[in-house]
């Protein structure tokens, strides 16, 4: 079996032989065993990595008027209480909310507000989002949101999560790798017993199998 450092080292060097016109991000792919999603607890939970994973991410913040003129000048989107309130909580429209952007932030005085203006959406995709204080730095809150991983069973075995890009040096993604592995293995109810299998990829790679 080879070594996780080696694994990754191919699959830098497999992004390098045919370069690609994007970045392409580098996925850990899960595969549980002695799990049945049916009986068993579903578990998720959240991990900052010590380096920002993804090359590109969509965030909105969901912003009272501080916030709106705090995202301007970071050239951060944002979407006020009007907005939202013109979706109407009409699903087709929050699903398409949900689906354009990776993540959300909201000011912390609007976080009780989401269910009323919006439904149940945006916790159904899995994307409620994280408050924010005006006390908080705002471009801080956005690379820890971009550094938080979620692992989350639902029906299936498979999980799959962002863990680095191909511009980011071995040492970096390594770090990432290890830092996942290991808290997803905390969340098991058997720890390493309940891992079949664990790859990683680059987006248009070749999965390399590291356990």
């Amino acid at each position: 079996m080879p070594s996780v450092r080696q694994s990754i080292r191919e699959v830098l060097e497999g992004s390098q032989t045919k370069k690609r016109n994007f970045i392409e991000t580098i996925e850990l792919q899960i595969g549980l065993k002695n799990y049945d999603p049916q009986r068993d607890k579903r578990f998720s939970g959240t991990v900052k990595l010590p380096n920002v994973p993804r090359p590109r991410m969509a965030i909105c913040i969901l912003a009272d008027a501080a916030d709106i003129d705090r995202a301007k000048l970071i050239e951060l989107e944002y979407s006020s209480v009007e907005d939202l309130k013109k979706l109407n909580k009409n699903k087709k429209l929050v699903k398409k909310l949900a689906k354009k952007y990776d993540a959300f932030l909201a000011s912390e005085v609007l976080i009780k507000q989401i269910p009323r203006l919006l439904g149940p959406g945006l916790s159904k995709a899995g994307k409620f989002p994280t408050p924010v204080s005006h006390a908080e730095d705002l471009t801080a809150k956005l690379n820890e949101v971009k550094s938080t991983i979620k692992f989350q069973l639902k029906k299936v075995l498979c999980l799959a999560v962002a863990v680095g890009h191909i511009e980011m040096t071995e040492d970096q993604i390594t770090a990432n790798v290890m830092l996942s592995i290991n808290f997803l293995v905390s969340l098991l109810k058997k720890n390493w017993q309940n891992v079949g299998s664990l790859h990683i990829k680059s987006s248009m790679g070749q999965p390399k199998r590291l356990f």
